[in-house]
């Protein structure tokens, strides 16, 4: 038998197909899908139903029909691109400039599945090719909604990985304004003028909000804080990864610096602000090669960090910083420390405490929570401790002070991570005219 005699034989292929679908069944770990091998078995050795009822077999020399080519051709896209979606890669496109350096405003990324583990899908009725919004209106319906569930990948979470995930406060949207953050307005302007100007609001299930992209700086079971921009772990300052970039104020001598050497360094100079009173750059985003190069500029006379202490700088304030209570004197350079919940591990609650793991309990673990004369009460248990049910992590975007991450709005409950960037295949630069908006050298870059 020759090798095409052999790829082609019934037998061959049907037994090369059951292996793969067995495989993917006990990834999946629901057994009732063995059932598939059925039409499996059919559709390759005994064929006595037409499985795919809409596809035409043409006798030799008919006609065919275009209509329904382009229907199959539809049909199997749909399917072997939301399997695709749903187990192994997805798109995503960075949407605003919170990742630069290392991730920049307009790439286009795969996002692998299989490095944390895909979920199964928690509101799988979705138009397909969407993920919550198509032509202004809900693309999904809640009819069915599975539980959390996450099969095996290849590793958790670790620091210094970037990582896409559910946005938490995603879970509240206002209508008119479904970019701005809902308890955020609500702390600085209220409800009601949230709801008056902005609603009516919409709620979206877990894996229906909208997707983030930051840097995990600390996982489970760490103590973080941030002193003078300068993360740590403990007490061990945490690297400081190439990409990752404060702003400075850079002092001139009167002049601007010259715009092709800023373009050189990788800044964009449509966010650059010179101010001619200072004279100098009030607000310059460097990594520290750049801080290097724009201290070594002849008209550069003195380069300061700017580094927020408390009270926070405007627009900053305690309603806008984690956990947002006075109790908490923390800014965005100068956060904790804080401990990060971790599966399994308990917590001593007090009313000190309660503003830092409050909404875990309540909104991601789905406890009901109430204080009333000083004691707390979970699912009408007065308590002292709680024990969490998973894992959370602390993101924050490589653009320290063009981020709103965690130190916004706290924790990411780890059924909101969705994967972990891998491939650039497009970058564009919307500041910019086709062909130079196309960044060339970012095309088919790992990250």
């Amino acid at each position: 038998m020759s090798w095409r005699d052999f790829c082609h034989n019934r037998w061959v292929r049907f037994g090369f197909w059951a292996v793969l679908y067995v495989l993917w069944v006990i990834w999946l770990g629901n057994y009732w899908w063995l059932l598939g091998l059925v039409p499996l078995f059919d559709g390759h050795i005994t064929k006595k139903v037409k499985w795919l009822f809409w596809k035409k077999e043409y006798k030799e020399g008919e006609k065919h029909n275009a209509l329904l080519d382009w229907l199959d051709a539809i049909i199997f896209a749909v399917v072997f691109v939301t399997f695709i979606n749903i187990f192994f890669f997805q798109a995503f496109k960075i949407p605003s400039s919170s990742m630069e350096s290392s991730l920049l405003t307009g790439d286009h990324l795969f996002v692998s599945k299989l490095t944390y583990g895909p979920k199964i899908p928690e509101t799988p009725l979705t138009i397909p090719f969407t993920h919550n919004v198509i032509f202004g209106k809900e693309s999904y319906s809640t009819l069915i909604h599975n539980d959390y569930r996450r099969l095996k990948g290849f590793r958790h979470v670790r620091r210094g990985d970037y990582v896409v995930f559910n946005f938490p406060n995603g879970d509240s949207v206002l209508t008119k304004a479904p970019a701005d953050d809902y308890y955020a307005l609500c702390r600085t302007a209220g409800k009601k003028y949230a709801l008056t100007n902005f609603g009516p609001l919409k709620v979206r299930p877990a894996d229906k909000k909208d997707h983030y992209v930051k840097r995990c700086v600390a996982v489970a079971g760490d103590t973080l804080s941030i002193r003078d921009g300068q993360v740590f772990i403990g007490n061990q300052a945490q690297e400081v990864w190439p990409g990752v970039q404060n702003t400075y104020m850079v002092r001139t001598n009167g002049t601007q610096i010259n715009a092709r050497t800023l373009e050189k360094l990788g800044l964009n100079t449509a966010e650059l602000w010179f101010d001619e009173t200072l004279p100098g750059y009030p607000a310059m985003p460097l990594t520290a090669s750049m801080l290097q190069a724009v201290e070594a500029c002849a008209n550069v006379v003195g380069v300061e960090p700017n580094n927020d202490v408390y009270p926070p700088d405007y627009p900053d304030s305690y309603k806008l910083i984690f956990p947002f209570d006075l109790r908490f004197p923390w800014t965005r350079d100068n956060f904790g420390p804080l401990w990060i919940p971790a599966k399994g591990a308990t917590v001593s609650l007090t009313t000190d405490n309660l503003p830092l793991y409050g909404r875990l309990i309540r909104d991601y673990e789905h406890h009901s929570l109430r204080v009333e004369d000083g004691r707390i009460y979970i699912d009408g248990q007065e308590t002292e401790s709680y024990t969490f049910g998973q894992d959370y992590y602390f993101m924050m975007g490589d653009n320290r002070h063009n981020s709103l991450d965690s130190r916004y709005w706290g924790f990411v409950p780890e059924d909101h991570i969705v994967g972990r960037p891998s491939l650039i295949w497009l970058s564009t630069d919307a500041h910019k005219g086709f062909p130079a908006n196309i960044r060339w050298r970012r095309f088919f870059k790992f990250v």
